[in-house]
């Protein structure tokens, strides 16, 4: 009895130990890093601990965790330490991980194109993408019920939402969801859309616009674009959670960041 017993302990601890390896190699080989750090934020915020809380229990400052998150640049022994403060396993947090890893992401190239050349289809995905509901759309904008489940079916097809029955759209995107680098949106946001969201002079309520231009070292510079990424989560991460709310509680408001080497035209004149 006491030999079977030690075989079947045995067993059990090799199954524990195999299972906490293969999600420690789903977590390493996982190509979308941000999973991993919206499975942990999900989480921290589920239990309502931050970042103060992360730093407290890993014995780091609050903007050294903050820099974590922001890179996604954690070790096995700080992710098993926040594991614990959360009572969960690794494997718990690689199972989030790997279901947030198969929403969609990013579209492709040609999915993209297929958005911008039908304007009132790109604007019913802007619409749905910041979670308006199928009666405010109708209620709001030139379209009719019939048209919009069109609308809706081709964005089902696209993967970017899921037409429910009654009309109901669930999402099918990541909340880091983003658009191709330089692709069509991006594209069409240059030629069409920037002009006319900088003519503004930005002195409204709930306007701002900050122009800085300096000298930076490589280390700034890598500093600069990590706080623009954590600028970038929040500014999403807020957006999710206003979600929540009546549309008539919100407004739409857009945030461009953007930062690289430049010298004005204007001043190229007087170089040597």
């Amino acid at each position: 009895m006491d030999e079977r017993r030690l075989y079947g302990n045995f067993f059990l601890i090799s199954c524990s130990i195999i299972t906490y390896w293969y999600y420690i190699l789903i977590l390493i080989l996982m190509p979308q890093s941000h999973a991993i750090v919206a499975a942990l934020k999900k989480a921290l915020k589920a239990n309502s601990l931050t970042y103060w809380d992360v730093a407290k229990q890993l014995g780091l400052s609050e903007a050294s965790v903050k820099r974590l998150f922001a890179t996604s640049h954690f070790s096995l022994t700080r992710l098993d330490s926040i594991c614990q403060m959360l009572g969960l396993e690794i494997s718990d947090i690689a199972s989030m991980a790997e279901a947030e890893s198969k929403k969609v992401h990013q579209l492709s190239h040609e999915q993209e194109l297929e958005l911008v050349s039908d304007i009132r289809l790109l604007l019913v995905s802007f619409l749905v993408l910041n979670r308006w509901n199928f009666e405010d759309i109708v209620s709001h904008y030139e379209l009719t019920q019939n048209q919009l489940v069109r609308y809706l079916a081709k964005l089902d097809k696209l993967k970017l939402v899921e037409l429910l029955p009654h009309n109901k759209i669930k999402l099918r995107v990541s909340p880091h969801f983003s658009w191709r680098k330089n692709g069509p949106i991006q594209k069409f946001f240059t030629s069409k859309l920037q002009d006319d969201f900088l003519a503004s002079r930005f002195d409204n309520k709930n306007e701002s616009l900050i122009f800085l231009a300096g000298m930076l070292s490589r280390t700034s510079i890598e500093k600069m674009l990590d706080k623009l990424k954590q600028l970038s989560d929040d500014f999403n991460e807020l957006n999710q959670k206003d979600s929540q709310r009546p549309l008539e509680q919100r407004t739409g408001h857009s945030l461009l960041l953007a930062i690289r080497p430049w010298r004005p035209d204007v001043f190229d004149k007087f170089s040597r």
